[in-house]
Order: C-alpha cells, then sequence, then structure tokens
C-alpha cells in the first residue's frame, strides 16, 4: 500500500504586535487543507508550542510544510538548524520557505542542492537571531538613558494616607509599634517601613 503525502502549513505570530491574516491568505493561495493548517500565537524564542508539536507529530515521510518566512519556524540560530535537520532528515519531509524559494527542499536534491540550502538556512538563521539580539540590545540602552535623564520606570507609587504623618511621628516616638502604625495606615509592615525611609529622605531633601 502506497502512503499518501499530505501538505501542510505552519503559522507563527507574535500575540502582541502581529496578525495572522497574510499568512493564512498565503496557505489558502496554496490549496493547504485548513484542518493541516497548525497556528501558534507566541514568542519564536523556543519551540515549546502546542501546535508546532502536534504538528511534528502529525509529519510523514514526503509530506509537505509550507512556511511563510524562516523566522515563522524560529528565532533561535542552533534550534532553528536543529528543527531543520529533524525534520528533513529525522521525518523525511520537504519544506518550502515561500520568502525565499532557494530554501525549497523539493529542488536540487543532488549534494550541490543539499549544500546550497544549507548554507542559506544557516545564514538567514543567524540573521533572524542576531536581529533578535540587536533588538533586546536596542532597548537594554534604551531604558538606561531614560534612567539616565531620570526616568522612572513601573507603577507610581501610591500616595500617601492622610494620617500617615500622625502614625509615623507616634511611632518614630515609640509611642507605637510599627504593627500598629501599619495597620492604623491600612498596609502592611513591610510596605509601611519602606514608605517610612524614602518619608525620611524627602525630608532631609
Amino acid at each position: 500500500m502506497i502512503a499518501i503525502s499530505n501538505t501542510y502549513g505552519y503559522i507563527r505570530v507574535s500575540t502582541r504586535d502581529q496578525n495572522e491574516d497574510r499568512q493564512l491568505i498565503a496557505m489558502r493561495e496554496l490549496s493547504v487543507p485548513e484542518k493541516n493548517i497548525f497556528l501558534d500565537k507566541q514568542s519564536g524564542k523556543d519551540f515549546k508550542r502546542p501546535q508546532y508539536k502536534k504538528l511534528v507529530k502529525k509529519l510523514k515521510p514526503d509530506d509537505l510544510l509550507y512556511i511563510k518566512s524562516i523566522d515563522r519556524l524560529g528565532r533561535n540560530y542552533g534550534e532553528i538548524l536543529e528543527q531543520w535537520r529533524i525534520l528533513t532528515k529525522e521525518k523525511g519531509i520537504d519544506i518550502v520557505v515561500l520568502d525565499m524559494p532557494l530554501l525549497d527542499t523539493r529542488r536540487g536534491k543532488d549534494l550541490m542542492g543539499t549544500f546550497l540550502s544549507d548554507i542559506v538556512l544557516q545564514v538567514l538563521s543567524f540573521v533572524a537571531e542576531n536581529e533578535r539580539t540587536n533588538i533586546r540590545q536596542r532597548q537594554a540602552e534604551g531604558i538606561a538613558a531614560a534612567k539616565a535623564r531620570g526616568v522612572r520606570f513601573g507603577r507610581p507609587p501610591r500616595p500617601l494616607p492622610e494620617n500617615y504623618h500622625s502614625a509615623y511621628q507616634r511611632w518614630k516616638a515609640g509611642a507605637i509599634t510599627g504593627t500598629a502604625a501599619a495597620k492604623e495606615c491600612g498596609m502592611p509592615l513591610s510596605t509601611f517601613r519602606y514608605r517610612a525611609e524614602i518619608y525620611e529622605k524627602a525630608k532631609l531633601l
């Protein structure tokens, strides 16, 4: 009995800033069955993705997998290369990267074709990961520059309750305990002590 090969599509989008429509349209234009389109909405930093795992389990030798671009598969250089090896060597499937015609394992099954495909894959994988690293570096530099200008990050502290000064003064004088003072102000003891440190510094300025 001859096994029937199937066509699949894999789509990954970031839930923060991307929409899957462009990738879905591309898969439908290639007549990929809807039931064979697998979609993950999460980061490409690793392969711990439920739909991707489900897809890999379904794949059989000679099946065909379409992805829109190499960074949809992932953004970690080593992981992309490892997954490509698993899919093409262990699973025995063909992969077509739509935005990069050279990455089509149906072509050039000879040694030279495989060599060229591997070279292109390694370069693109490196570029994808390098861009991710650069983005993180730019973000870190931007945050550092903003902090140097005095920009504060995170939620602003809640205003002190009206009775805080009175409770603080009696606590400092030893008239009441920190626990009692915190209770009067409606805050945990740790928060009361933390705000007391800030309050003392503000008084010294």
